[in-house]
Protein backbone atom coordinates (compact mmCIF):
# COMPACT_ATOMS: atom_id res chain seq x y z
CA UNK A 1 0.00 0.00 0.00
CA UNK A 2 1.70 3.41 -1.16
CA UNK A 3 0.87 6.94 0.03
CA UNK A 4 0.77 9.65 -2.38
CA UNK A 5 0.11 13.09 -3.09
CA UNK A 6 -2.02 15.16 -6.22
CA UNK A 7 -0.08 16.08 -8.97
CA UNK A 8 -0.43 18.16 -12.31
CA UNK A 9 1.77 15.82 -13.97
CA UNK A 10 1.55 12.76 -16.00
CA UNK A 11 4.80 11.38 -15.34
CA UNK A 12 7.09 8.77 -17.36
CA UNK A 13 8.33 10.75 -20.36
CA UNK A 14 6.11 13.91 -19.54
CA UNK A 15 3.29 12.02 -21.76
CA UNK A 16 0.79 14.88 -22.24
CA UNK A 17 -2.36 15.81 -20.70
CA UNK A 18 -3.53 16.85 -24.64
CA UNK A 19 -2.90 13.41 -25.67
CA UNK A 20 -4.73 11.65 -23.13
CA UNK A 21 -7.34 13.75 -23.81
CA UNK A 22 -7.50 13.46 -27.71
CA UNK A 23 -4.47 11.78 -28.77
CA UNK A 24 -2.48 14.31 -29.50
CA UNK A 25 -2.42 15.74 -33.17
CA UNK A 26 -1.29 12.07 -34.78
CA UNK A 27 -3.94 10.99 -37.04
CA UNK A 28 -6.02 7.73 -36.20
CA UNK A 29 -4.19 4.86 -37.93
CA UNK A 30 -6.16 2.70 -40.45
CA UNK A 31 -8.53 0.21 -40.02
CA UNK A 32 -6.81 -2.86 -41.40
CA UNK A 33 -4.37 -2.51 -38.43
CA UNK A 34 -3.63 -5.80 -36.18
CA UNK A 35 -5.24 -5.06 -32.62
CA UNK A 36 -2.40 -6.33 -29.57
CA UNK A 37 -3.31 -6.29 -26.15
CA UNK A 38 -0.09 -6.15 -24.00
CA UNK A 39 -1.49 -8.05 -20.96
CA UNK A 40 -1.65 -11.67 -19.60
CA UNK A 41 -4.80 -11.30 -18.06
CA UNK A 42 -7.25 -13.39 -18.49
CA UNK A 43 -9.92 -11.31 -17.60
CA UNK A 44 -9.08 -8.47 -19.95
CA UNK A 45 -9.05 -11.17 -23.10
CA UNK A 46 -12.43 -12.17 -21.99
CA UNK A 47 -13.30 -8.63 -21.66
CA UNK A 48 -11.61 -7.76 -24.87
CA UNK A 49 -13.57 -10.43 -26.94
CA UNK A 50 -16.78 -8.55 -26.24
CA UNK A 51 -15.42 -5.85 -28.49
CA UNK A 52 -12.98 -7.03 -31.09
CA UNK A 53 -13.11 -10.81 -32.07
CA UNK A 54 -9.71 -10.52 -33.97
CA UNK A 55 -7.26 -9.79 -31.57
CA UNK A 56 -3.25 -10.91 -30.75
CA UNK A 57 -2.37 -11.44 -27.18
CA UNK A 58 1.35 -10.47 -26.14
CA UNK A 59 1.78 -10.46 -22.36
CA UNK A 60 4.90 -7.23 -21.47
CA UNK A 61 6.89 -7.57 -18.62
CA UNK A 62 7.78 -3.87 -17.10
CA UNK A 63 8.21 -2.59 -13.99
CA UNK A 64 5.07 -1.07 -12.71
CA UNK A 65 5.64 2.41 -10.95
CA UNK A 66 3.96 3.34 -7.51
CA UNK A 67 4.80 7.31 -7.41
CA UNK A 68 3.41 9.03 -4.20
CA UNK A 69 4.19 12.28 -6.20
CA UNK A 70 1.36 10.71 -8.71
CA UNK A 71 -2.29 10.79 -8.77
CA UNK A 72 -3.90 6.90 -8.40
CA UNK A 73 -5.49 7.56 -12.16
CA UNK A 74 -2.12 9.20 -13.30
CA UNK A 75 -0.76 6.08 -12.08
CA UNK A 76 -2.84 3.82 -13.91
CA UNK A 77 -2.28 5.46 -17.06
CA UNK A 78 2.03 5.78 -17.04
CA UNK A 79 2.00 2.00 -16.26
CA UNK A 80 -0.83 1.13 -19.23
CA UNK A 81 1.61 3.56 -21.51
CA UNK A 82 4.67 1.62 -20.15
CA UNK A 83 3.16 -1.82 -21.52
CA UNK A 84 2.18 -0.72 -24.56
CA UNK A 85 4.87 0.69 -25.32
CA UNK A 86 7.41 -2.24 -24.17
CA UNK A 87 5.69 -3.84 -27.20
CA UNK A 88 6.69 -0.40 -29.90
CA UNK A 89 9.70 -2.07 -31.59
CA UNK A 90 8.11 -5.61 -31.78
CA UNK A 91 4.74 -4.80 -33.69
CA UNK A 92 5.40 -0.86 -34.42
CA UNK A 93 2.16 -1.27 -37.41
CA UNK A 94 -0.19 -2.76 -34.89
CA UNK A 95 -2.23 -0.95 -32.79
CA UNK A 96 -1.23 -2.11 -29.03
CA UNK A 97 -3.58 -1.81 -26.45
CA UNK A 98 -2.02 -1.26 -22.42
CA UNK A 99 -4.23 -1.38 -19.38
CA UNK A 100 -3.79 -1.41 -15.58
CA UNK A 101 -6.39 -1.17 -12.85
CA UNK A 102 -5.14 0.55 -9.27
CA UNK A 103 -7.52 0.86 -6.00
CA UNK A 104 -7.43 3.73 -4.12
CA UNK A 105 -8.42 4.91 -0.74
CA UNK A 106 -7.90 8.69 0.32
CA UNK A 107 -4.45 9.53 0.48
CA UNK A 108 -3.54 5.23 -0.33
CA UNK A 109 -3.43 3.55 -3.34
CA UNK A 110 -3.48 -0.36 -3.34
CA UNK A 111 -1.66 -2.45 -6.15
CA UNK A 112 -1.51 -6.27 -6.18
CA UNK A 113 -0.80 -7.96 -3.06
CA UNK A 114 2.54 -9.72 -2.67
CA UNK A 115 1.40 -12.09 0.04
CA UNK A 116 -1.73 -13.39 2.12
CA UNK A 117 -0.81 -10.83 4.61
CA UNK A 118 -1.03 -7.84 2.53
CA UNK A 119 -4.16 -9.52 0.96
CA UNK A 120 -5.97 -9.65 4.44
CA UNK A 121 -4.55 -5.84 5.19
CA UNK A 122 -6.21 -4.37 2.05
CA UNK A 123 -9.40 -5.74 2.40
CA UNK A 124 -9.47 -4.62 6.02
CA UNK A 125 -8.55 -1.12 4.92
CA UNK A 126 -11.39 -1.55 2.76
CA UNK A 127 -13.67 -2.85 4.90
CA UNK A 128 -17.34 -0.51 4.76
CA UNK A 129 -15.55 1.58 2.76
CA UNK A 130 -16.26 3.41 -0.99
CA UNK A 131 -13.09 3.72 -2.61
CA UNK A 132 -12.54 4.05 -6.37
CA UNK A 133 -10.98 1.68 -8.85
CA UNK A 134 -9.54 3.27 -11.73
CA UNK A 135 -8.00 1.81 -14.97
CA UNK A 136 -5.90 3.45 -17.45
CA UNK A 137 -5.68 2.26 -21.13
CA UNK A 138 -3.54 2.95 -23.61
CA UNK A 139 -3.49 2.90 -27.56
CA UNK A 140 -0.65 3.02 -29.13
CA UNK A 141 0.36 3.07 -32.96
CA UNK A 142 4.17 3.42 -33.47
CA UNK A 143 4.11 3.49 -36.71
CA UNK A 144 1.43 6.89 -37.10
CA UNK A 145 2.91 8.22 -34.27
CA UNK A 146 -0.91 8.04 -32.87
CA UNK A 147 -1.21 8.00 -28.73
CA UNK A 148 -4.14 7.88 -26.59
CA UNK A 149 -5.41 7.82 -23.28
CA UNK A 150 -7.61 7.82 -20.74
CA UNK A 151 -8.54 6.41 -17.01
CA UNK A 152 -11.81 5.91 -16.08
CA UNK A 153 -13.51 5.32 -12.09
CA UNK A 154 -15.83 3.18 -10.59
CA UNK A 155 -17.03 3.87 -7.05
CA UNK A 156 -17.20 0.76 -4.80
CA UNK A 157 -18.19 0.66 -1.02
CA UNK A 158 -17.64 -2.55 0.43
CA UNK A 159 -19.68 -4.73 3.19
CA UNK A 160 -18.51 -3.96 6.62
CA UNK A 161 -16.27 -7.73 6.84
CA UNK A 162 -14.63 -9.27 9.76
CA UNK A 163 -11.55 -11.26 9.65
CA UNK A 164 -13.31 -14.73 9.09
CA UNK A 165 -15.46 -13.20 6.41
CA UNK A 166 -12.18 -11.88 5.15
CA UNK A 167 -10.85 -15.43 5.30
CA UNK A 168 -13.67 -16.80 3.43
CA UNK A 169 -13.06 -14.65 0.88
CA UNK A 170 -9.75 -14.71 0.08
CA UNK A 171 -10.14 -18.44 0.25
CA UNK A 172 -12.03 -18.52 -2.92
CA UNK A 173 -9.67 -16.23 -5.11
CA UNK A 174 -5.99 -16.37 -6.19
CA UNK A 175 -5.96 -12.18 -5.28
CA UNK A 176 -2.13 -12.25 -6.07
CA UNK A 177 -2.70 -10.82 -9.34
CA UNK A 178 -5.80 -8.75 -8.45
CA UNK A 179 -5.39 -4.56 -7.62
CA UNK A 180 -6.58 -4.24 -4.29
CA UNK A 181 -7.16 -7.90 -3.57
CA UNK A 182 -10.21 -8.92 -4.66
CA UNK A 183 -12.33 -10.18 -7.72
CA UNK A 184 -15.42 -8.50 -8.09
CA UNK A 185 -17.02 -11.02 -10.68
CA UNK A 186 -15.33 -13.68 -8.39
CA UNK A 187 -17.99 -13.81 -5.19
CA UNK A 188 -17.98 -10.13 -5.26
CA UNK A 189 -21.31 -10.22 -3.77
CA UNK A 190 -19.49 -11.33 -0.50
CA UNK A 191 -17.57 -7.88 0.20
CA UNK A 192 -19.72 -5.63 -1.85
CA UNK A 193 -22.32 -3.45 -0.60
CA UNK A 194 -22.38 -1.11 -4.09
CA UNK A 195 -21.35 -0.05 -7.52
CA UNK A 196 -21.20 3.64 -9.46
CA UNK A 197 -20.26 3.28 -12.57
CA UNK A 198 -18.60 0.68 -14.91
CA UNK A 199 -18.35 -2.60 -13.56
CA UNK A 200 -16.20 -3.90 -16.84
CA UNK A 201 -13.86 -1.27 -15.63
CA UNK A 202 -13.23 -3.12 -12.16
CA UNK A 203 -12.42 -6.68 -13.77
CA UNK A 204 -9.72 -5.09 -16.19
CA UNK A 205 -11.23 -3.04 -18.96
CA UNK A 206 -13.70 -0.22 -18.93
CA UNK A 207 -15.86 -1.64 -22.06
CA UNK A 208 -17.92 1.38 -22.74
CA UNK A 209 -15.21 3.67 -23.43
CA UNK A 210 -13.00 1.95 -24.91
CA UNK A 211 -15.83 0.66 -27.66
CA UNK A 212 -16.10 4.25 -28.68
CA UNK A 213 -11.98 4.12 -28.83
CA UNK A 214 -12.24 1.58 -30.84
CA UNK A 215 -14.80 1.99 -33.35
CA UNK A 216 -12.50 3.75 -35.45
CA UNK A 217 -10.11 1.03 -36.31
CA UNK A 218 -13.84 -1.39 -37.22
CA UNK A 219 -14.16 -3.20 -33.92
CA UNK A 220 -17.52 -3.61 -32.96
CA UNK A 221 -19.90 -5.04 -29.89
CA UNK A 222 -20.35 -8.61 -31.13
Amino acid sequence: MKRFARSNRLGEKRISHHSARDGGRARVPSLDVQLVLASASPRRVELLRELCPSFDVMPTRVEEIEDSSLAPAEVALVNAWRKADALRLRRPKALILGADTVVALPKRLFGKPSNSREAVAMLKALSGRPHHVITGVCLLHPASGYTHLFAETTRVRFRRLGLASIRAYLSKIHPFDKAGGYALQEHGEAIVHSIEGSFSNVVGLPLERLASALTAFGCRRG
